[in-house]
């Protein structure tokens, strides 16, 4: 049973969305004109939750931070083009939002306008009560995107639950001070996010309200 927290904040990619499609259909696109053209959705997906700087240095090593921001503009360039077309809902997740109590946000990677044009497409932005996406501080599984809305909130890391897929989300978590839940249907590494010991972990949104 999980109590009632005063401050839910969520993870997007793989906690309230399953973009994976989009996101890697982006990258495909970034990385067709270089030697890494061939990689698999199953390979890229394992990214999903990190920065893309990650990525990219897994595949090139020895890639420079020149050659890394060129592709990191090209993706921002690209993703939003595909519109989330094949992006979709969790089943569960906006009676879940509709019906949790609490002050809501986000903590994502993504930066704060593309978070907000997602939440709006799938109709969840109006169960937010703030939008928080990672603009120009470290990116998780640094602390900064929980603390920006904690301060929004005028809230204590005691009264915040953290829910996401990533071990990223876990130890960003741990390192705020937050409450963990590691959510079972995205895209992270179940034993890398338990390493992280989550207070919580769910099989389905709705088991965020058997209080």
């Amino acid at each position: 049973m999980i109590p009632e927290f005063p401050v839910y904040l969520f993870d997007v990619d793989g906690t309230l969305v399953d973009s994976a499609a989009d996101i890697c259909g982006a990258l495909h696109t970034v990385l067709a004109n270089t030697p890494h053209n061939n990689v698999e959705d199953s390979y890229l997906r394992k990214f999903i939750g990190f920065h893309l700087y990650d990525l990219f240095q897994d595949l090139s090593p020895d890639i420079s931070q020149e050659e890394m921001d060129q592709l990191l503009a090209e993706y921002r360039a690209v993703y939003p083009r595909r519109n989330h077309d094949c992006t979709q809902l969790y089943p569960g997740i906006k009676d879940v939002l509709a019906s949790l109590g609490g002050r809501k946000s986000t903590a994502t990677t993504k930066g704060t306008p593309t978070t907000r044009i997602v939440l709006e497409k799938f109709g969840l932005l109006p169960y937010f009560d703030h939008v928080q996406g990672t603009d120009g501080f470290p990116h998780k599984p640094e602390p900064d995107v929980i603390f920006a809305s904690l301060k929004v909130f005028g809230a204590r890391p005691e009264d915040c639950l953290l829910i996401g897929d990533a071990s990223t989300d876990m130890q960003a978590g741990r390192a705020a001070g937050v409450k963990t839940c590691a959510v079972r249907w995205g895209y992270g590494n179940q034993q890398e996010m338990a390493r992280w010991e989550p207070d919580y972990w769910i099989d389905d949104p709705r088991e965020l309200l058997k209080q």
